[in-house]
C-alpha cells in the first residue's frame, strides 16, 4: 500500500502538507470535531485531474475503498440502483481510450464541442469574476492561441481542422486515458432508471450522490479523478462502450472515468481551462422564498475554490 495513513476515518498521504495552495473555505466554527474538519477539507479538496496520473496500479485496499463509500450514499426506498464496473485490465483500458480519442477527434472536426458548449466559456478574468461560473478560455495549444476568441467561428472552424488540430487533441486525449491505472464505469439498474418517471429521478439523483462520494475519497486518498465524456457525444462509440464491458439489457450505462494516484506537482496539460469560482452565496441561496438573496457575510473571496473542476 502506498505512504498513506488514515487519520480520523480519512486517508491522507504522510508528509503531504494540506495548508499547500489553500484557498478560503468556511466551515461550522462550534460543535465541529475533528472528523468534521477532515469532511470539510476532502470537499474544500474536491478536484478534476485534468493531466496524467501515476503510473502506480491503484491498490486493491483503495479500489475497494472507493467502491464501498459508492455504496454509502442515500437512495430512493434504499433501492440502491447503482451499479459499477472496476476496470484495470490493460486491453479494455486501451481501448477505452482508442474510442475515447477517436470521439474527440469527431467532435472537434465536426465543430460540435464548440457550438454545444460555446454558452460556458468566459474570456477574460473580469467576465469569470462577475459571473463565477463557467470555465475560463484561458489556455490553448500553441496553434490556436492567436483565435481565442474566433475559435467558436465558422472559420476558424476550417482553419482548425486544416492545421490537424482535432486529430493532435484526439490523441493527447487517448494517451490521457490510456495512461489511467483504473477506469470505474458507472450503471443504474433500468429497473429503477425510468426516464420520465419519479423513479428515474430518483435513481439519477441516487447515482449522483454516490459518484459525489467517490470523488471525495479521491481527494482523501490522495487520487484524481476524471469524467471520459467525449465518447457520449457520438452514440456510436458509447454503444462501443457498452459492448467492451458487455453491459446487459437491463443495466444503463451512465458514465465512465479514469483515476489513479495524482502526481504533486503536475504540470498542466494542453487542454486544462480554468474554473476556479464559486458563485457568492447570494448567487444561489435564498432565504424563506426565491425573492430574498441569501446576505453573505463572508465577503467576496469565500466562492473561491481553487483551479478546477
Amino acid at each position: 500500500m502506498r505512504n498513506y495513513r488514515l487519520r480520523g476515518g480519512l486517508c491522507y498521504k504522510v508528509g503531504h502538507d494540506l495548508r499547500t495552495r489553500r484557498t478560503p473555505f468556511l466551515a461550522p466554527r462550534r460543535g465541529f470535531g475533528r472528523v468534521g474538519v477532515e469532511l470539510f477539507e476532502a470537499i474544500r479538496r474536491r478536484r478534476t485531474t485534468n493531466g496524467p496520473f501515476l503510473p502506480d496500479p491503484v491498490s486493491p485496499e483503495h479500489q475497494r475503498a472507493l467502491v464501498e463509500a459508492a455504496g454509502m450514499a442515500p437512495s430512493h426506498f434504499n433501492s440502491q440502483p447503482w451499479r459499477f464496473v472496476l476496470v484495470d485490465d490493460r486491453e479494455k483500458i486501451e481501448e477505452v481510450a482508442r474510442i475515447s480519442g477517436e470521439s474527440m477527434t469527431r467532435v472537434f472536426e465536426e465543430g460540435t464541442f464548440f457550438r454545444r458548449y460555446r454558452p460556458y466559456f468566459r474570456f477574460s478574468e473580469e467576465e469569470m469574476e462577475r459571473r463565477r461560473d463557467g470555465i475560463y478560455f484561458d489556455q490553448l495549444p500553441k496553434i490556436l492561441r492567436p483565435f481565442s476568441r474566433q475559435v467558436f467561428s465558422g472559420t476558424a472552424q476550417g482553419l482548425i481542422n486544416r492545421l490537424g488540430v482535432p486529430k493532435t487533441l484526439g490523441e493527447d486525449n487517448r494517451k490521457l486515458v490510456a495512461g489511467s491505472p483504473l477506469l470505474l464505469a458507472v450503471l443504474l439498474d433500468k429497473a429503477e432508471y425510468r426516464p420520465g418517471e419519479l423513479s428515474g429521478f430518483y435513481s439519477v439523483f441516487g447515482m449522483g450522490a454516490a459518484v459525489e462520494n467517490v470523488w471525495l475519497a479521491t481527494a482523501a486518498l490522495g487520487m484524481g479523478i476524471q469524467f471520459v465524456s467525449f465518447p457520449m457525444e457520438v452514440p456510436e462509440n458509447w454503444k462501443r462502450l457498452q459492448d467492451l464491458l458487455a453491459v446487459p439489457d437491463d443495466l444503463e450505462l451512465m458514465a465512465v472515468y479514469r483515476l489513479g494516484y495524482a502526481p504533486e506537482d503536475a504540470r498542466r496539460p494542453t487542454i486544462d481551462w480554468s474554473s476556479r469560482q464559486r458563485k457568492r452565496l447570494p448567487q444561489y441561496v435564498f432565504r424563506n422564498s426565491c425573492a430574498v438573496p441569501e446576505h453573505d457575510d463572508a465577503g467576496a473571496e469565500a466562492g473561491t475554490n481553487g483551479r478546477g473542476r
